[in-house]
């Protein structure tokens, strides 16, 4: 992995510190290659292939930085790739994703909807899978974030991480757990989306819209593989609202000068309203992603003012 992916900075704040009355450790993985962590999944995924089974080419779906990730990484191994994309995708992301070399087909208005289009289209074609998180290579992938992390800040007490399918907090508390039994994790979903959440809690699910700005985690069921590795090695599940993530980017974008998309703010979002509640004088916080859409930034003030966004174009 080491000659694929970006090892990313961790950055600090003393004003930060000094208002969550904690040590923060932000993981800056949208300075990953691709702008997402999902690069990395991708890449252990795929560079782990036969030659057999790339000579076929890859097939994935993706709300967006999947996509990319598995453009990126097929592309390394001059491997045909197709990637299904739900047709609200952030154009952004659909055309960086194709600039990468793969082919993208827009099917759905979701995610599972692609999904299955993609799945479909598989059967078809022959080519391999690369699921976007309930794989165990992929989760594998992402897990590298959390050795990164203790090998560079070993006094990690908790990390926080956003969940969509469940394939980055799936390898991260594992990963972490294996080097530091003792370290608390806790994930975050939108409460548009949290399907994971209230099977945490073991709740009966109600329906959920997941329309949301963190169209990066808007996944409507956790996956068979990583929803058991959540209950196992998960400390906690929390949730997040809209105008928590839209106020989480401006801030990391105002004070810290870094953009992230929606998923990749849900985690710093989840530190600035639930600090109180999270034991942790050491806590490290995943920026998943920065692909974002900057047509889109008129509606995170919206959202922070309750303007209607075009008041603010």
């Amino acid at each position: 992995m080491k000659d694929l992916v970006h090892h990313t900075p961790i950055r600090t704040s003393s004003s930060l510190d000094k208002m969550m009355g904690r040590n923060v450790y932000l993981k800056m993985e949208n300075e990953q290659k691709s702008g997402a962590f999902k690069a990395r999944g991708a890449c252990f995924k795929i560079g782990s292939m036969t030659e057999e089974d790339a000579k076929r080419g890859v097939i994935a779906a993706s709300a967006g930085n999947h996509a990319q990730g598995v453009a990126l990484a097929a592309a390394k191994r001059a491997i045909p790739a197709k990637i299904y994309m739900p047709i609200h995708t952030p154009m952004p992301k659909v055309e960086a994703t194709k600039n990468y070399g793969a082919k993208v087909e827009l099917s759905g208005e979701t995610f599972q909807e692609a999904l299955f289009a993609a799945q479909k289209e598989q059967q078809q074609s022959g080519a391999t899978f690369i699921h976007p998180f309930d794989d165990a290579d992929i989760i594998a992938g992402q897990g590298t974030i959390a050795v990164e992390m203790l090998a560079d800040m070993p006094d990690l007490d908790c990390i926080i991480v956003p969940i969509g399918g469940g394939g980055l907090i799936s390898g991260i508390a594992y990963a972490a757990k294996q080097i530091k039994p003792s370290i608390r994790i806790i994930g975050v979903q939108t409460e548009n989306a949290c399907a994971t959440y209230h099977a945490y809690h073991k709740h009966l699910l109600p329906s959920l819209t997941c329309a949301t700005i963190a169209e990066g985690i808007a996944v409507k069921e956790p996956g068979k593989l990583t929803l058991p590795l959540i209950q196992q090695y998960v400390d906690d599940v929390v949730t997040v609202s809209e105008r928590d993530i839209a106020s989480a980017i401006l801030y990391l974008l105002e004070r810290h000068k870094t953009l992230a998309e929606g998923a990749g703010a849900a985690a710093f979002a989840a530190l600035l309203r639930h600090h109180e509640s999270i034991r942790s004088k050491h806590c490290g916080v995943i920026i998943s992603g920065g692909n974002f859409d900057l047509q889109k930034l008129s509606e995170l003030y919206a959202l922070t003012t309750h303007l209607p966004a075009n008041s603010m174009a």
